[in-house]
């Protein structure tokens, strides 16, 4: 097998004990980041907010996708490909 299964096998446990984490300490989590998120605001006075706000946004992000992983449409392994090949590509027009 390759390097990234076997690197992807390895790590699932480690996965799923996060996911159980991030589900019974979510809300410890964001609060964690929203006051981290502060007293670097603060410390900037102000001059990043935005990236700071859509960075926090993000992060929350992500840890209620690895806390919800099991539920459809929450951003986990749903991926499908698609079932008919692509389309062949055609060489430019030469001129």
């Amino acid at each position: 097998m390759g390097l990234l299964h076997n690197l992807k096998v390895r790590l699932s446990p480690a996965k799923d004990k996060m996911s159980g984490l991030a589900q019974q300490h979510g809300g410890k989590i964001h609060h964690g980041i929203d006051k981290a998120a502060h007293v670097v605001d603060e410390r900037t006075k102000g001059k990043y907010s935005g990236k700071i706000q859509s960075g926090t946004g993000k992060a929350k992000g992500a840890v209620d996708r690895l806390a919800h992983k099991d539920e459809p449409g929450a951003g986990g392994d749903t991926f499908t490909p698609p079932t008919t090949p692509p389309p062949p590509s055609t060489p430019p027009p030469t001129s």
